[in-house]
């Protein structure tokens, strides 16, 4: 049946009112405003050459939506498609650099396009970097990710190796044109650790300034099973990667490494149901909220910016027993008990905190009676952090989108697809305050 639910749809996260939705890419500071791109399609339709949306704010709160900043050139060397990377601003510029699709080659190639502030959108694309050579047994390469160090320009890029081993792949450059190859940056044949697969390959590599400790954050990924989680290690020795988002639906992360607000993480939210029911709903994916970013050890903790407080209407009310229309922030202490997100009889979703084992789990398994939606559990040990003056959880409602952050800085982000309509009923243990949110994201896309 078509999804016409309109309660499914998130307000307050960016989104497309029609169209697919992907990875953020390159979100930058620019005199006071932050300017997120991001993968989009103005259509469902995936064999559509993906382009670069665009949406800005001035508190990481309020977003407008703009015309896409970043399109395929026909006959163009991203003809079929404007992929992943990041963006810098280097003298007077202001440079995209990513990975450009053509279907006839086996690689994404690095081309740099500048921004032109006036129109808001980026110019003409030319590579920068040659592609890996047959003999070199790289078998994925694309995300490239830019940063200054110094007095001089450094670049990762995502590859797999042919005998399965996951890397990033360095290049340097006195002027971000001309790049000469440095070695891996980082490398890890495939295995699986504390139970994740570490990738046959890594997306998206994103590097992080975090208390001067450099920081990467990839995103596994095989030819077999494609994506798999988002992970993040120190930059130094044999990596140890530790799981970024705990929950079902967070992927390619992007990072925004300086600015007055950073190191900020954002992600791909990922759909939760199967792909008829968002094709006949029109429209797919979104991008997290802005999360500051920490070491808590040699593990990536987050949480939400404190901007986010501006989302909230008037004053908390105690949560248990509160209703809600779709969007709301509820804080828990920490505590042993459960937080249930009631959207019918049948219905909900299940927070488990339990303090003396160390652990939150998220149970979606019975938060839709519709079989499209999917389901799962999922988990997070060494939740809490005791000395912290954060919430025990601290848990974001936005129509389909769930985002839970614990105070040790381990998060969840996951998708629910309740049949029954607002509003939701909250039955949540003692101390549990909740606040309604605003909706704050520019629903119109302007006309090209």
């Amino acid at each position: 049946m078509p999804d016409n639910l309109g309660h499914h749809i998130p307000q307050y996260h960016i989104r497309l009112p029609r169209g697919f939705l992907n990875d953020p890419n390159g979100p930058i500071e620019l005199d006071g405003t932050v300017h997120m791109f991001f993968q989009s399609r103005s259509t469902i339709d995936r064999s559509q050459p993906v382009e670069w949306g665009h949406a800005t704010s001035a508190d990481l709160v309020h977003w407008t939506l703009h015309r896409p900043a970043l399109s395929p050139v026909p006959g163009g060397p991203d003809s079929d498609g404007c992929w992943s990377g990041n963006t810098v601003v280097a003298g007077d510029e202001v440079r995209a650099y990513y990975s450009g699709k053509l279907d006839s080659n086996i690689h994404q190639s690095v081309l740099l396009a500048v921004f032109d502030r006036r129109a808001g959108t980026f110019g003409a694309p030319r590579q920068v970097v040659d592609d890996p050579t047959p003999d070199e047994g790289i078998t994925m390469f694309r995300d490239p990710f830019v940063w200054r160090e110094g007095d001089e320009w450094r670049m990762a890029v995502g590859a797999a190796g042919a005998d399965g081993t996951a890397s990033i792949r360095q290049y340097c450059s006195d002027d971000g044109i001309r790049w000469t190859y440095a070695g891996y940056l980082a490398a890890l044949p495939r295995t699986t650790l504390r139970g994740e697969d570490t990738g046959e390959g890594w997306e998206c590599p994103q590097i992080l300034a975090v208390g001067g400790v450099p920081v990467a954050v990839v995103s596994a990924w095989s030819h077999d099973g494609g994506p798999c989680e988002v992970l993040a290690f120190p930059v130094g020795g044999t990596p140890e990667p530790h799981r970024v988002d705990h929950g079902h639906n967070f992927y390619a992360a992007s990072a925004m490494r300086d600015g007055s607000r950073g190191p900020l993480l954002f992600g791909w939210i990922t759909e939760g149901r199967e792909a008829g029911w968002w094709r006949a709903a029109g429209w797919a994916g979104a991008i997290s909220l802005p999360r500051r970013a920490w070491l808590d050890g040699d593990r990536l903790a987050t949480e939400p910016h404190p901007d986010l407080e501006a989302l909230r209407i008037g004053a908390a009310r105690p949560a248990d027993g509160a209703q809600i229309r779709g969007q709301a922030e509820i804080l828990v202490p920490a505590c042993t008990g459960t937080l249930r997100l009631r959207f019918g009889d049948e219905e909900h979703v299940e927070i488990h905190l339990d303090q003396a084992a160390d652990t939150v789990e998220v149970d979606r398994d019975a938060a839709s009676s519709d079989a499209r939606a999917h389901r799962g559990r999922a988990v997070a040990t060494d939740a809490f952090d005791p000395s912290s003056e954060r919430p025990g959880v601290r848990v974001f409602v936005d129509g389909s989108v769930i985002e839970v952050f614990t105070s040790r800085g381990r998060s969840f982000t996951t998708r629910v697809y309740p049949l029954a309509a607002p509003p939701w009923r909250v039955e949540a243990p003692r101390g549990a305050q909740l606040w309604d949110l605003r909706s704050t994201v520019q629903p119109v896309v302007p006309a090209r």
